[in-house]
């Protein structure tokens, strides 16, 4: 035990700090923040996207036909907008002045160009890159390039993004150790020195000392993962300015490191330091800065304890730089601004139900989904237990439909539809809406998929006002209810047969009306509309019916 705890010593290993670091590796620790607000998604997005059908096989004539065929088959007026275009448009190189280019084969007029022939015909146009140094399709992506990639799609006009999840690097967890920091009036050479020791320590922050070091030898160590945190407060600055910052930070091995600097509680600078192996035990690092003449106070720490905390900031840094870059575009070119819907898709692996309502307007819940039922189920049981999460403007998003994809049945287009439309979940179908238009010109009134994604009295189900997520409330192995309370005080209930053969189900409204998320009315009979049948018919309190296999039953109700 003697020779463990020198071991220790020697090597400044602290075995509460570590199992403290290890379990905050499981946890979100990134809170706080506002909700995002960008005045769009009030109500879940609704649209079509290239991926689930095309996949990398896109080109610019395919998009202009499908905003034509959205357009012409009826559905832009059953409220899809946006014509979404996912990987593969881009070029594998950036321009000259490092900005995205659409694919100079397949997009050669460019991706602005395409916005405005969308636009023309009443839609927008949305867009796609990764949170990763690629594209799933390994093609140029947006980690880094934040601020250039915002504002070129706000200057394109793009009014609809998709952030992916591939290639992804995470903020590291580690901090540097501070030895001192140097403020320095840009064009000086003699600035203020802050010395370690004359830091205020908090948390799990400590001063320790390397006698191989110069100066003191002091430093402060324990910064990682929101542990701890070092100040420096009442710092006089003679005037407002750019500042350079320079850490004197002792070197500590091969990882890379992460810090945040807030200073006088406004504004947040962060710096990486790659992990190194120098000659020397200390190094350096620079950054520049806003001070104001007068007292002014620094905050040095690194509050990243997770990927789920690094996910969390990478997805609010993006959704901060799409609303500055529209408002700064629309403030240039002197026009009305045009908010690009948000869309953070991470697959579900960080608890984005969690923190996505302060990054951005809809969060992925789940893996890819595939044109199978078991797929949908599986996606459908996942997101059915995240209700409290969803609302006006921020929603969970259990991926885009495969309505009219593979070779669902005709009952399981139509679950799928009303599970989407239940859970409150944007509606971007997947399939080819060129096939709604017949080589005539004519639109297929007859297509059962037209029908279905058309079926404006589900629609209405989805995009209801109040913007609330339904609820499970009975449930066993094979059947579900599903109630999602709307407008006016009415409620839609959904009717589930997740089996392979037919079974009955049935639900009491009296029993409906003890939930407390529920308002409907008690009354003596209700109006129920089929909205699949297109029938009204009377309740008074209970209703059952036998269901197909994968099929629903979707009724709107209301007290008389």
């Amino acid at each position: 035990m003697a020779e463990i705890k020198k071991f220790l010593r020697k090597h400044k290993i602290c075995p509460v700090c570590t199992v403290k670091k290890l379990a905050a590796a499981t946890q979100i620790h990134i809170d706080g923040a506002d909700r995002f607000y960008n005045g769009t998604a009030l109500t879940p997005p609704m649209g079509w996207a290239s991926w689930n059908l095309f996949r990398n096989h896109i080109n610019e004539n395919l998009i202009e036909d499908i905003a034509a065929a959205m357009q012409k088959s009826g559905l832009a007026d059953c409220g899809y907008q946006y014509v979404n275009i996912d990987d593969c448009w881009m070029s594998s190189t950036r321009d000259a002045d490092g900005r995205l280019q659409g694919d100079l084969g397949t997009f050669p007029h460019g991706i602005k160009a395409l916005a405005e022939k969308v636009n023309a015909l009443g839609l927008k146009l949305g867009i796609y890159t990764s949170n990763g140094t690629l594209t799933c399709e390994d093609l140029p992506s947006s980690l880094y390039h934040e601020r250039t990639d915002a504002e070129t799609f706000a200057e394109w006009g793009i009014e609809y993004f998709k952030y992916d999840f591939c290639h992804n690097i995470p903020i590291p967890t580690n901090a540097p150790e501070i030895s001192t920091v140097t403020i320095t009036k840009q064009g000086c050479h003699e600035g203020i020195t802050l010395h370690a020791e004359e830091a205020e320590l908090r948390g799990d922050a400590i001063l320790l000392t390397d006698e191989k070091m110069a100066g003191t030898g002091r430093y402060v160590s324990g910064l990682e993962a929101g542990r701890g945190s070092m100040y420096f407060n009442n710092v006089d600055i003679d005037e407002d300015g750019t500042y350079a910052l320079t850490l004197c930070l002792h070197k500590t091995g091969l990882k890379d490191k992460y810090l945040e600097i807030e200073i006088n509680d406004t504004d947040v600078y962060t710096l990486t330091e790659p992990g190194t192996k120098g000659f020397t035990p200390d190094g350096r690092n620079q950054i520049t800065v806003k001070l104001k003449a007068g007292k002014n106070s620094f905050k040095f720490h690194n509050p990243v304890a997770s990927k789920m905390d690094s996910a969390a900031k990478q997805y609010r840094k993006m959704g901060k730089e799409l609303q500055r870059a529209t408002k700064l575009v629309a403030e240039r070119e002197g026009r009305e601004e045009k908010p690009i819907c948000f869309s953070i898709c991470e697959w579900g692996w960080n608890k984005p139900w969690i923190w996505g309502h302060t990054a951005g307007n809809l969060w992925r819940t789940t893996p890819d989904i595939k044109p199978i039922w078991l797929s949908i189920i599986g996606i459908y049981e996942r997101t059915v237990l995240l209700y409290k999460h969803a609302g006006v403007g921020n929603w969970n998003d259990p991926d885009m439909l495969e309505v009219g994809n593979g070779n669902l049945t005709d009952d399981e287009n139509r679950a799928h539809f009303s599970l989407w439309c239940m859970l409150a979940a944007p509606l971007i179908l997947g399939n080819d809406l060129r096939k709604f238009i017949r080589a005539d010109g004519s639109v297929d009134t007859d297509n059962k998929v037209l029908k279905i994604i058309s079926n404006k009295a589900a629609i209405a189900v989805n995009q209801d006002p109040r913007g609330i997520q339904c609820r499970r409330v009975k449930t066993n192995a094979v059947t579900d209810v599903l109630v999602k309370p709307l407008e006016n005080k009415e409620i839609a209930v959904c009717l589930l047969n997740k089996g392979p053969v037919e079974a009955e189900v049935s639900f009491n409204i009296s029993d409906i009306i003890k939930e407390a998320f529920v308002d409907l009315p008690k009354a003596g009979e209700y109006e129920a509309f089929d909205i699949w049948e297109e029938k009204e018919f009377r309740i008074r309190n209970s209703y059952k019916t036998k269901l197909r296999p994968h099929s629903v039953g979707l009724y709107r109700i209301k007290a008389i």
